[in-house]
């Protein structure tokens, strides 16, 4: 507990005076939104190479974020700290480049320096700066306005409304270019194979095994070949299907186990639909990958099958298993 001496109402009404400062930051940066930022975007998506990101401090942080995001966006970024660029990381541009320089007064030796390699590289020059007249605004090829009201702090001298306008310039330019590019769910599906994000946004049929790889057995499959076909390509389970080679029942190891348990020696007279599981768990192969991990998680199974509608029933294209996506570092 706090002690008493704490005014949680004075706390309260702290906590919402910064958002309403950097509110009101990010309500004047946008209306700095103009040409300068379309020539930014322009100079982006011109680019061979990748787009560089330099700053210091707390403006390095923001670079560093903000190339991130463009890299997981399909932008090649990479962040280059302006004081490790003096001594020999310089090496890591190249003249098909270009820069994003990020100074708040502009005015950072390091940072100017490195705006000074690329002029002389001729690569272009981006600038996110408070101070329009500085040496970062007349030396870059085009500047973003970073100048806000005041910070969030009670000196005005603490990064903080700068920071957060500064990050905002940088998704301005991610989430621009990225449309501009005709970026999509599945070009960025494949950036984020792992995470929650990732998977939500990769489907089954990515992963899946198509049919050929697996057996599909009739009614009347006789036990030893059923045995046979769960055993021989090592999935542990086989399809068992109609004449329409609709899906009609399942036959797992598990279901092996308990017909011999329960009727000895006589199961290996059983044939298949006397032994199947006649509501075999399945999904569509546009699902998302999250989807069928947790349905296999709920059903506590290892693989589901991949159907489509098929007249009156579903008809089986593949198999998706968790030891696939566990290969694959889905998970």
């Amino acid at each position: 507990m706090l002690p008493k001496a704490f005014d949680t109402t004075a706390l309260i009404q702290q906590g919402k005076k910064v958002f309403q400062q950097e509110r009101d930051s990010l309500a004047l940066a946008e209306t700095k939104v103009s040409e300068s930022f379309a020539r930014a975007v322009q100079l982006i998506l011109a680019c061979e190479g990748k787009v560089v990101i330099t700053g210091l401090g707390k403006s390095g942080l923001v670079g560093s974020k903000i190339a991130s995001t463009l890299s997981s966006t399909g932008t090649p970024s990479f962040f280059l700290h302006a004081s490790e660029a003096l001594h020999g990381d310089f090496g890591m541009v190249d003249p098909k480049d270009c820069l994003l320089a990020i100074a708040f007064g502009g005015e950072t030796r390091e940072v100017l320096a490195v705006v000074k390699f690329a002029k002389e590289m001729g690569i272009p020059v981006i600038g996110i700066t408070g101070n329009v007249t500085s040496s970062l605004a007349q030396q870059a090829d085009c500047i973003l306005d970073g100048a806000v009201p005041h910070d969030a702090d009670a000196f005005g001298a603490i990064p903080t409304a700068s920071t957060t306008v500064a990050i905002a310039w940088g998704d301005a330019l991610a989430v621009t270019v990225m449309h501009t590019r005709g970026f999509t769910k599945s070009h960025f599906a494949k950036l984020h194979p792992g995470g929650q994000l990732g998977l939500t946004l990769t489907y089954v049929k990515d992963f899946m095994r198509p049919v050929e790889e697996f057996h599909l057995l009739e009614a009347e499959t006789t036990f030893a070949q059923v045995l046979q076909g769960v055993s021989s390509p090592n999935f542990g389970i086989v399809a068992i299907v109609n004449t329409q080679n609709h899906l009609i029942g399942a036959v797992s190891d598990g279901d092996l186990r308990r017909a011999l348990l329960q009727h000895q020696e006589k199961a290996f007279g059983r044939t298949a639909s006397q032994i199947m599981n006649i509501t075999p768990k399945q999904i569509g192969p546009a699902t998302s990958v999250l989807e069928a991990i947790n349905r296999m998680e709920q059903s506590k199974i290892t693989s589901l099958f991949v159907t489509e509608p098929s007249g009156t029933g579903t008809h089986v294209i593949g198999i998706v298993r968790l030891h696939d996506l566990l290969a694959a570092k889905v998970l």
